[in-house]
């Protein structure tokens, strides 16, 4: 895994399964959850968090993931991290929206947990 250290910006349920999901795969390593995108960019512009890889989903209060994502592209130290939309949304308007501002991907999260594993095989 190419990845030591990764960052997942979604709400604390789906945090718990991207966790249990992506163990399964690659066993412990480096994740950091958070469930504020706003609070994230922050932690992110201070250098309290240096992910090498970001997950976000689009559906977050305060800050969603797409601006979220625009503020992130927009920062010469941060704009490298690839950042993965991981989002229950499968609109392709959406997805070019996003692959527009930047993002490496995007990923519709499944509802069966088999199914979430075997997105994190073929991602990372």
């Amino acid at each position: 895994m190419k990845y030591r250290d990764i960052l997942l910006i979604d709400d604390e349920d789906d945090c718990e399964i991207f966790l249990f999901a992506i163990q399964k795969v690659y066993g412990e390593r480096n994740y950091t959850t958070r469930n504020h995108a706003a609070k994230a960019l922050q932690q992110l512009e201070m250098q309290q968090l240096q992910p090498d890889l970001i997950f976000l989903d689009l559906n977050m209060p305060v800050m969603n993931g797409v601006q979220f994502l625009s503020e992130i592209k927009k920062n010469a130290r941060l704009k490298e991290i690839p950042v993965i939309i991981l989002t229950t949304s499968s609109q392709p308007e959406l997805m070019e929206q996003t692959k527009a501002l930047g993002a490496h991907d995007f990923v519709t999260k499944p509802s069966d947990f088999s199914d979430f594993v075997k997105i994190f095989e073929s991602i990372l």
